[in-house]
């Protein structure tokens, strides 16, 4: 057994020796990988400055040869203008060719840009010798002077300097790309390997610390945790009873304190109406119906099954809505609300429907009670105790609530944010 171990741990130590040096053979690679990107996009930077340079080179000759050749055949001045212009733009572009080229020239570019800085003087000289004679009426001179080749001569040598520099760019560039994918070539490779050791590593680790945890671990936390799920259960039976106990203890004191005084029989009744309203809203978070444990729909099914009837007929409809603990009491009293007021005022004491209906979009939680084929439904006087029940229900899930009476029934709307349902659970 001892030399098991020590065998596993010379292996263990050798591995991770093997990972540290392809670690840090991986990170010098990828350094010089990096480091040939980086020079990759200076040389696309440069070379494409020094090409737009040649080809503004090249327009700017052509531009004045065009323009001169213009004045010559039409003696038109306005061809002096791209003659000019093109003049003026040619020197700035090959000094911004020289601040390119220079500090990076090899030989060979050295000599083309003399060449190009050379030919281009002489092709100037040509068309400002022959733009002055016609400006001086001496066409035939003007001729002479253009028939003679000179000028053909440098156009030609300055565009086939400028057409070599910009062969010798592209291949210098070439050449860095190449040396981009040898570095990236040979990064992958050694990558793929580091992953296949870290992986061998992960796996024998995993072996490792499973065979001298998982026995001893599973049987700690499966004791635990049955004990606490049987303490959590015992804890949220007995509270539940104890709360049902309360509110009963409390309906019989709010009964028995109006037994003796008539008068105050629907004040009694409607706190008592209440009362059951809470203790509905308190089971259906407790899960003690035969519903989701803090469904919408349980609740609004809940709240009217009491009332429905082939009488009292009732339209259900909504997608499946989960509501935090804290949304279902005061939710679950603007029901109850609404449905005693439909029960003696509105649509189900008039033999009217009532529909309730929800939908989400947009953040938004909207239910909407509608009452229909019912008596007339006419705005109150003055808010009762209700009506402040239900807006302070509305305020408590940071929605609001809008209330509109019509000649067929009331109709209700409250819309709840959904993240302030989620910020309650």
């Amino acid at each position: 057994m001892p030399k098991a171990r020590q065998s596993s741990h010379w292996f263990n130590l050798a591995l991770l020796s093997l990972i540290a040096i392809a670690l840090l053979t991986a990170f010098w690679v990828i350094f010089r990988t990096i480091e040939a990107e980086r020079a990759e996009r200076q040389q696309v930077r440069t070379t494409s400055e020094i090409l737009l340079e040649l080809r503004n080179i090249q327009r700017a000759a052509l531009r004045a040869e065009t323009g001169q050749r213009g004045y010559l055949i039409t003696l038109d001045r306005r061809y002096l203008d791209p003659y000019r212009q093109g003049v003026s733009d040619l020197e700035p572009a090959i000094d911004r060719l020289r601040d390119r080229v220079d500090p990076i020239a090899t030989e060979r570019q050295t000599q083309l840009l003399a060449d190009i800085e050379r030919q281009a003087d002489l092709k100037l000289d040509e068309l400002a010798t022959t733009v002055s004679l016609l400006e001086q009426g001496e066409l035939l001179e003007a001729r002479r002077v253009i028939l003679s080749d000179t000028g053909q001569e440098a156009m030609v040598d300055l565009k086939a300097a400028l057409d070599e520099m910009e062969r010798i760019e592209r291949d210098i560039l070439t050449r860095q790309s190449d040396d981009t994918a040898e570095a990236e070539a040979r990064l992958l490779p050694l990558l793929g390997l580091l992953l296949f050791l870290v992986l061998i590593f992960i796996i024998f680790g995993v072996r490792l610390v499973a065979r001298t945890a998982t026995a001893e671990s599973e049987a700690a936390q499966a004791a635990v945790i049955a004990e606490a799920h049987d303490r959590a259960d015992l804890l949220a039976k007995e509270l539940n009873h104890r709360v049902k106990n309360l509110f009963a203890v409390i309906l019989a004191i709010v009964q028995m304190s109006g037994r003796d005084s008539p008068e105050a029989k629907p004040v009694i009744e409607s706190i008592s109406t209440r009362i059951r309203a809470l203790l509905t809203a308190h089971e259906v978070t407790q899960g003690a119906l035969d519903k989701p444990v803090a469904s919408l729909s349980a609740l609004v099914e809940t709240t009217l099954s009491p009332y429905q009837s082939a009488t009292h007929p009732a339209v259900i409809e909504g997608g499946e809505v989960m509501l935090p603990a804290k949304s279902v009491t005061p939710l679950g009293l603007a029901l109850h609300e609404l449905t005693t007021n439909a029960v003696k005022y509105g649509a189900w004491a008039n033999g009217g429907t009532v529909a309730v209906r929800w939908t989400t979009r947009d953040g938004k939680l909207t239910i909407k009670w509608e009452e229909t084929g019912g008596a007339a439904c006419g705005e109150p006087e003055r808010e009762g105790f209700g009506s402040l029940l239900m807006k302070s229900a509305a305020r408590q899930l940071g929605g609001s609530i809008d209330r509109k009476f019509g000649p067929d029934g009331c109709s209700v709307t409250i819309v709840i944010p959904v993240d302030t349902l989620d910020s309650a659970g």
